[in-house]
């Protein structure tokens, strides 16, 4: 067993005994709050204090969603039907909104969670803390304790502690729990959270219902995005290419016509059309570039995101491990979520240096494109006001994919992406 493992039990186990006190306070408190508050509401009272007692549950609920995920890396999906934008701001009175939240199944099933959460969630939570303190006793009893028990015999589990032997006895059986901690705390802690996500996550009707309209907020997204493509295409044609070749026609028109005349000046004028089929050509190949580089085509993700580090102003590290490759549309995706991410950086981090970090989890159809970009700059990086990482979330949300940023005030900034897909 080796440290990390180790450390990560005994953190599990603290984790675990403060979840488990914080469980009994929390959850019989607003378990019961809540059925009095809706028990209330034939009387008229509870209209008033129901939508407050439910957001008090949701964000509780939250919490234990997030330490889920932080925790144990168990993933819970938000349940909760939206509500309307007037009701939220409380113009259609607190009788539409407590009428909204009680005829969400969501809320139903959090009530179900707080009282499981009472009963279920604190041994659960706490096992593993158990399995980490308990042994303490067992070493106590055999170092002398067992003297105070020999008229008078303490059961220590199933083992009754009069003398040395049965000390040593007891000592052993702790230590045998410590080793069982140790080994499977992490695990037992992920079990309490399962047993969490078994009511807070969205049944699978509403898993559904969430898919589908995910499905076609997304539609609508890449949509948006393909056309804004063409027309970024067609401008820089327009502007870039298209303008140096009609250039470069009028100069060769204007050969034709001096190249008998003066000579001179015709050479001049072709060594002009010649830059310019140049500056045409490298232009061309820039927008082809950015449409779907020739790298990224020929020898996969890694090597792409490789080239594209190669060009940033700023000192890049980069670390790979993609095995195999994936559909062309995903590494496409991620490929240019991880340009834009490094133009931000680049253009307003005011970093140094910024490290990529690329590599699949998860094998077969299970797996992942999982990519980390992380500066030393200022930090204070947010996703939302027309931002490019807004832009980046849509481009990954057409593939079911999520951007996480974290990006404290003075920094570092470590923006995260994940992409489903499949290897080959």
């Amino acid at each position: 067993m080796n440290a990390i493992k180790i450390r990560a039990s005994v953190l599990a186990g603290f984790r675990g005994l403060g979840l488990s006190l914080i469980t009994v306070a929390v959850s019989v408190t607003l378990f019961t709050l809540a059925i009095v508050s809706i028990a209330f509401v034939g009387l008229g009272i509870g209209v008033f204090t129901t939508p407050h007692v439910l957001e008090a549950v949701r964000k509780w609920a939250n919490y234990r969603r997030r330490l889920a995920g932080t925790w144990s890396d168990v993933r819970i999906a938000i349940p909760y039907r939206p509500l309307p934008a007037d009701a939220r701001t409380g113009v259609t009175g607190v009788v539409e909104r407590t009428t909204l939240m009680l005829k969400d199944p969501a809320t139903w099933r959090d009530i179900q969670w707080l009282l499981v959460d009472m009963f279920a969630g604190f041994p659960t939570a706490v096992f593993p803390a158990l399995l980490l303190w308990y042994p303490v006793e067992g070493v106590v009893l055999a170092a002398g304790l067992w003297r105070v028990f020999e008229d008078d015999p303490y059961w220590y589990a199933f083992i009754p502690v009069s003398d040395q032997v049965t000390g040593l006895l007891a000592a052993a059986l702790g230590m045998v729990l410590l080793v069982i901690g140790l080994r499977y705390n992490t695990t037992l802690l992920q079990a309490h959270f399962r047993l969490s996500k078994y009511f807070l996550a969205p049944t699978k009707e509403a898993a559904l219902t969430q898919r589908v309209e995910k499905l076609t907020e997304t539609r609508y997204d890449a949509l948006d995005t393909s056309a804004a493509e063409l027309r970024r295409i067609e401008r820089d044609l327009h502007d870039g290419a298209q303008a140096r070749l009609v250039a470069m026609g009028m100069n060769l028109g204007t050969i034709e016509a001096l190249i008998e005349k003066d000579p001179a000046q015709a050479k001049k004028l072709l060594g002009m059309a010649r830059a310019s089929s140049a500056e045409a050509l490298t232009e061309l190949r820039d927008l082809v570039r950015g449409i779907h580089p020739p790298v990224l085509a020929e020898r996969g993700l890694g090597d792409a995101v490789r080239a594209l580090a190669l060009r940033l102003p700023v000192e890049t590290e980069v670390t790979v491990d993609l095995p195999g490759r994936s559909e062309a549309p995903v590494e496409s995706a991620a490929y240019f979520a991880i340009s834009e991410v490094l133009t931000n950086a680049v253009k307003h981090s005011g970093a140094d240096r910024i490290w990529i970090d690329l590599h699949r989890a998860g094998t077969g159809a299970d797996g992942m494109i999982r990519a980390s970009v992380t500066d030393n700059g200022q930090g204070g990086a947010r996703i939302g006001g027309g931002s490019g990482l807004s832009g980046v979330e849509r481009r990954l949300g057409t593939f079911d994919g999520v951007l996480a940023v974290s990006s404290p005030a003075g920094g570092p900034t470590m923006v995260t992406m994940e992409i489903p897909c499949a290897s080959f």
